[in-house]
C-alpha cells in the first residue's frame, strides 16, 4: 500500500513515516522544509533501513502536486503540512490562513484527480475552544477558539466533512491530538524547531543542555493546582502509531478520533518530571500569560480505544528521558 505523507520530514510526520514503513507501507514525503530538514531523511532511512521517495514541495503548488500524484498509484494520504504555531498564528494571521487552508484544497483536488479517496488529517485539539474538559468527539467545536492557528484546524475539519458529504467514496479520519512530546529512542529524530522553540519540551531540553539560560512559564495564577497550564501530553511514538491505527480502521465519511492520554500534566509538573528522569537542571522564571492560551485542557480518548484499538502505552517519564537522548545525540546525527 503506498502512502503519501505530506509535511513528512516534521517533527510528528518523520515519527509516523518511521511507524508506516514498519508496518510495511510504501512511503512517499511531500514537504517544503520550511520546519524540517533533509537530514531526516536519512536518519529515517537508519532507523528503518528503508529511505522513503521525497519532493521538495509547496502543497500549494498545484502542478508539482499532480506531477507527484502521476508518478505511482497512491492509495492513501496523511497529511501533516502546515504551519503549527499558536503564539505565531496570532501574530500573522493571514499567512495562516492562506497556507493551512490553501494547501490542504490544492491536496484534496489533486486527490480527487488521481481518484484518491482516502485521507488522515492532522487536526488539533484546539478546534474544542471554551468546550468543558475532557474534551470528547461529541463535545462542541469552533466556539471560543483562541487563536488563528486553531480556527484553521476547524476549518479544514468542516471543509473535509463537505468533501466527505459529496463523495460516497471519501473515507477521512480527522485525528484531534493534545501535546505531542519525546522522540524516536533511537536518539536519531526528535523535535528539530528552527529558531526558538513554539513548544515547551524542546525548550526545557535546550535549558537542561546549556543553549538556554533559563525557561520561561508562562502564568502561574491560572486556576489549576499549581497555577500553571495543564496539557494532555502525548509520546510522538504514540501519537505516530495512532496515525497508522487510524489509517488501518478508516471507515466511509469523516470521523473524528482524540489521541491524547486522558491525563493532564502541568507545566510546572512536566518540567519537574524532566529533572527527576534526567538529573540535569531546568532553570525557570514566571513569565506573564500568552494571549490564546487555555488554563487546561485534556482528552477524552476512548472512541480511538474502542474504534481503532489504540492507546497510549508510554508515560511521561518515557517522553523525557528520549526527548534528552535525542537532545544530547542530535548534535552528532545532523548530516
Amino acid at each position: 500500500m503506498h502512502i503519501l505523507v505530506t509535511g513528512g520530514l516534521g517533527y510528528i510526520g518523520s515519527h509516523t513515516v518511521v511507524a508506516l514503513i514498519e508496518k510495511g507501507y510504501t512511503i512517499t514525503i511531500v514537504d517544503n522544509l520550511s520546519n524540517s530538514s533533509l537530514s531526516v531523511l536519512d536518519r529515517i532511512a537508519r532507523i528503518t533501513g528503508t529511505k522513503p521517495a521525497f519532493y521538495q514541495l509547496d502543497l500549494q503548488d498545484a502542478a508539482g502536486l499532480d506531477d507527484i500524484f502521476s508518478i505511482a498509484p497512491v492509495d492513501a494520504v496523511i497529511h501533516f503540512a502546515g504551519l503549527k504555531a499558536v503564539g505565531e498564528s496570532i501574530q500573522r494571521p493571514l499567512t495562516y490562513y492562506r497556507v493551512n487552508i490553501d494547501s490542504t484544497l490544492t491536496l484534496l483536488e489533486a486527490m480527487r484527480a488521481h481518484d484518491v479517496h482516502k485521507l488522515v488529517f492532522s487536526s488539533s485539539a484546539t478546534v474544542y475552544g471554551s468546550a468543558p474538559i475532557p474534551y470528547s468527539e461529541e463535545s462542541l467545536v469552533g466556539q471560543g477558539i483562541t487563536n488563528p492557528y486553531g480556527q484553521t484546524k476547524y476549518m479544514i475539519e468542516q471543509i473535509l466533512r463537505d468533501v466527505a458529504q459529496s463523495d460516497p467514496d471519501a473515507e477521512f479520519s480527522l485525528l484531534r491530538y493534545f501535546n505531542p512530546v519525546g522522540a524516536h529512542p533511537s536518539g536519531l529524530i526528535g523535535e528539530d524547531p528552527k529558531g526558538t522553540p513554539n513548544n515547551l519540551m524542546p525548550f526545557v531540553a535546550q535549558v537542561a543542555s546549556g543553549q538556554r539560560e533559563k525557561l520561561s512559564i508562562f502564568g502561574d495564577s491560572y486556576p489549576t493546582p499549581d497555577g500553571t497550564c495543564i496539557r494532555d501530553y502525548i509520546h510522538v511514538m504514540d501519537l505516530a502509531e495512532g496515525h497508522v491505527a487510524a489509517l488501518e480502521h478508516i471507515r466511509p465519511g469523516a470521523t473524528a478520533y482524540n489521541l491524547g492520554s486522558g491525563i493532564g500534566t502541568s507545566v510546572l509538573e512536566l518540567v519537574h518530571a524532566f529533572i527527576d528522569a534526567t538529573g540535569k537542571d531546568v532553570a525557570y522564571e514566571i513569565a506573564p500569560p500568552r494571549a490564546g492560551d487555555l488554563p487546561e485542557f485534556y482528552a477524552n480518548p476512548d472512541l480511538a480505544a474502542s474504534e481503532l484499538g489504540w492507546s497510549t502505552t508510554r508515560s511521561v517519564e518515557d517522553m523525557c528521558r528520549d526527548t534528552w537522548a535525542w537532545q544530547t545525540n542530535s548534535a552528532k546525527t545532523r548530516l
